[in-house]
C-alpha cells in the first residue's frame, strides 16, 4: 500500500506523521472529556449552548489572533525546535486544566488553559505543514497530506471512543494527563527528525535566490499574496467550508438531543467517531481520481463542498442516533477532501520561503469564519431552544450551497486565465 510505502521509505516523515499521530490521540481525549465537564457545569443556567461555543471559540480567536506572528516565526526561525517547544508548553498547559475538574467555580479556567493551549497551537501547525515539503519529495506531497488528514480523522474517531471509554472507566484526570504525555512523546519524536538544507519537494526545480530570513515579514507575505491569484483562491477553501460549523451541533445533539451514557459522553463519542471516519474515507477514496494536478485537485475539492451540503441535508432529516453518525461521516469525508487538497495545492505552488506565512494566513481564514460560524450556532441554540435545533441545521445546508457555487466560478476563472497564460508564455505557467 502506497501509505505504508511511504512510512517505511522515509523516515522522517514517519516520524513527523508518528508525533502527530499521538498528540492528536490525547487531543481527543481532550476535547469530549472538556467538553462533557462544561456542560455538567452549566446544566439549568439556559447557557449551554453559549459556554459550549465560548470553549470552541477558546480554541479559535486567540490563535487567530497570533497569526501574522506564527507565520513570521515559522518563515524566519527553525522550524522543527518550534515544534518542539510547541509541544512542551502545550503539555504544561493541559496539565493545568487538572485544576477545572473540582467543581463549577473552576469552569473559568478551562477558558484560560484552552487559550494557552491553543496559542500555541497557532505556532505548530504552520510550522509542521512548511516542514513536509522539505522532507517529502513532490510525488510524494498528496499522499503524505492524505496520510496526515486520516491521521488526524482516524485519530479523531479513535480518540474520541477512547477519550469516552477512559472518562468512564477512570475519570476526567486521568484522561487529561494521557493527553499532557502524548505531547510530551510528541516532542520526543520530532527531535530525531533531520530536516534538509534544501526542500526535497523542490529537488530538480530552477532554484532562485531566497529572501532574506530577517526580510521575511507578514506584509511582504501580504505582497506576494495579491500578487498570486491561484493561491488566492486556495485559501479561500477552508474559511469557505467554516461558514457552516458543526463542533456547537455534534455536542449539543450528543448531550441532549440523542443521549447515550454518562452526560452523553458515550453519544458524543460514537458522533465525533462518525466525523472521524468520515474525514478518513473521503480523501481515500477522491485519490483514485487524483492525478496529483492542481488542476484536478481544484476540481476534487469541487466535489467536495457538494458533499458537505448534502451532509447537513442529511443531518436535518436523521430521525435516530445512527442515521445522524451517517450524516455527520458524509459532511465530513467533503471537509477532510478540500482540507488535505487545499493543502497540497500550497505545497505544490508556494515556494519555501513563504509556506509558514501562507499557511498562517489559510488558518486564519478558516478560524475566523468558524469562530463567527460557532458564535451564531451558539447564539441560535440558546434563543430556539435545544428542541428546534433541526431548524438550524436545515439553514446549514441551504448556506453550505454558497461556497459550493462560488468555487465552481472561482475554478473556472482560474482555468481560463491559466489557459490563455499556457497560450501565450507556456514557461510562465510552471508549477499551476
Amino acid at each position: 500500500m502506497q501509505y505504508a510505502k511511504l512510512i517505511r521509505g522515509n523516515r522522517d516523515f514517519a516520524k513527523l506523521w508518528a508525533a502527530q499521530l499521538v498528540s492528536l490521540l490525547g487531543d481527543w481525549f481532550n476535547t469530549i472529556v472538556v467538553s462533557a465537564l462544561i456542560v455538567v457545569y452549566t446544566e439549568g443556567t439556559g447557557r449551554q449552548g453559549i459556554a459550549v461555543s465560548a470553549f470552541l471559540i477558546a480554541r479559535l480567536i486567540p490563535p487567530l489572533l497570533l497569526r501574522p506572528v506564527s507565520g513570521v516565526l515559522a518563515d524566519r526561525f527553525d522550524r522543527k525546535r518550534l515544534l518542539i517547544v510547541s509541544d512542551l508548553v502545550r503539555a504544561l498547559a493541559v496539565l493545568g486544566l487538572l485544576f477545572t475538574t473540582n467543581g463549577p467555580e473552576y469552569l473559568p479556567l478551562i477558558y484560560v488553559f484552552t487559550v494557552i493551549q491553543f496559542l500555541v497551537s497557532s505556532i505548530f501547525e504552520p510550522a509542521r505543514n512548511a516542514i513536509m515539503p522539505s522532507i517529502l519529495y513532490r510525488h510524494e506531497l498528496v499522499i503524505g497530506n492524505t496520510l496526515s488528514s486520516v491521521t488526524w480523522s482516524a485519530m479523531l474517531a479513535i480518540g474520541a471512543v477512547t477519550g469516552g471509554i477512559v472518562a468512564e472507566l477512570f475519570g476526567t484526570r486521568i484522561a487529561l494527563v494521557v493527553d499532557a504525555l502524548t505531547f510530551v512523546l510528541s516532542a520526543i519524536l520530532v527531535t530525531t527528525i533531520v530536516i534538509p538544507a534544501v526542500p526535497r519537494s523542490e529537488l530538480g526545480q530552477v532554484m532562485r535566490e531566497k529572501t532574506a530570513r530577517a526580510q521575511r515579514t507578514f506584509a511582504d507575505g501580504i505582497r506576494f499574496l495579491r500578487r498570486q491569484p491561484g493561491i488566492a483562491a486556495t485559501l479561500f477553501v477552508k474559511s469557505a467550508q467554516s461558514l457552516t460549523n458543526v463542533d456547537a451541533l455534534l455536542i449539543i445533539y450528543g448531550t441532549q438531543v440523542f443521549v447515550l451514557g454518562d452526560q452523553g459522553i458515550t453519544s458524543m463519542a460514537i458522533l465525533w467517531a462518525a466525523f472521524g471516519f468520515g474525514a478518513v474515507l473521503g480523501p481515500i477514496l477522491t485519490n483514485r481520481f487524483s492525478d496529483d494536478s492542481v488542476k484536478t485537485l481544484r476540481r476534487l475539492i469541487g466535489l467536495g463542498f457538494a458533499m458537505i451540503a448534502l451532509g447537513w441535508l442529511l443531518w436535518g432529516v436523521a430521525p435516530s442516533l445512527e442515521l445522524l453518525a451517517l450524516a455527520v461521516a458524509v459532511r465530513s469525508m467533503g471537509g477532510s477532501v478540500n482540507w488535505t487538497y487545499s493543502s497540497v495545492i500550497l505545497q505544490q505552488i508556494v515556494p519555501d520561503e513563504y509556506l509558514g506565512r501562507m499557511f498562517s494566513l489559510d488558518f486564519a481564514g478558516f478560524e475566523l469564519v468558524q469562530s463567527f460560524g460557532i458564535i451564531a450556532i451558539g447564539l441560535l441554540i440558546d434563543a430556539v431552544g435545544v428542541g428546534s435545533v433541526g431548524t438550524i441545521v436545515f439553514v446549514s445546508a441551504v448556506v453550505a450551497v454558497i461556497p459550493t457555487l462560488t468555487w465552481i466560478w472561482i475554478v473556472q476563472r482560474l482555468e481560463s486565465q491559466e489557459s490563455q497564460l499556457i497560450a501565450s508564455s507556456p514557461e510562465l505557467a510552471i508549477g499551476g
